[in-house]
């Protein structure tokens, strides 16, 4: 992030706000070529610094299980927790955390059983995680992205 300047602080601003913003919208808002536009955007999604996407709230679109779940790891093994969690569709957010827990991972599930079957045959066996704490979410107030560049 270190890299990041002013001009790429405000395009990642304006398009938090707007993901599907044209690039020549774009270029009119802050003074720039269209094509410098384009180009500094594609070098943020390239270098892993900026992912476009569309975000749906998954209680409204029939994952009804999300959850946040605290893991507490074998010394030395949180990170290898993370990675090998972050593999799975089921899980949205993996962190590693200070505190009470190791590693923090948001899982979004269909259902109970689909839950159930994340947790103890996938989440529960991966190696150097010796125990799981987790905080089902009964209603989601606030979901948002566009934070830190403002």
């Amino acid at each position: 992030m270190n890299d990041l300047d002013d001009i790429d602080r405000r395009l990642i601003a304006i398009l938090q706000q707007d993901g599907r913003k044209a690039f020549s919208e774009i270029a009119t808002e802050t003074g720039l070529p269209a094509s410098s536009v384009r180009y500094r955007i594609q070098r943020l999604e390239d270098t892993g610094i900026l992912q476009i996407v569309g975000i749906a709230n998954p209680l409204s679109i029939g994952f009804d299980h999300l959850a946040l779940i605290g893991i507490r790891c074998e010394p030395g093994m949180a990170r290898g927790v993370c990675q090998e969690l972050s593999k799975h569709a089921e899980t949205s957010y993996v962190v590693l955390t200070s505190g009470g827990f190791d590693v923090m991972v948001e899982a979004v599930c269909r259902d109970m059983d689909h839950y159930k079957t994340f947790l103890l045959d996938t989440l529960q066996p991966t190696p150097g995680v010796r125990s799981t704490e987790t905080f089902f979410v009964l209603e989601a107030h606030k979901l948002a992205y566009g934070w830190g560049v403002g």
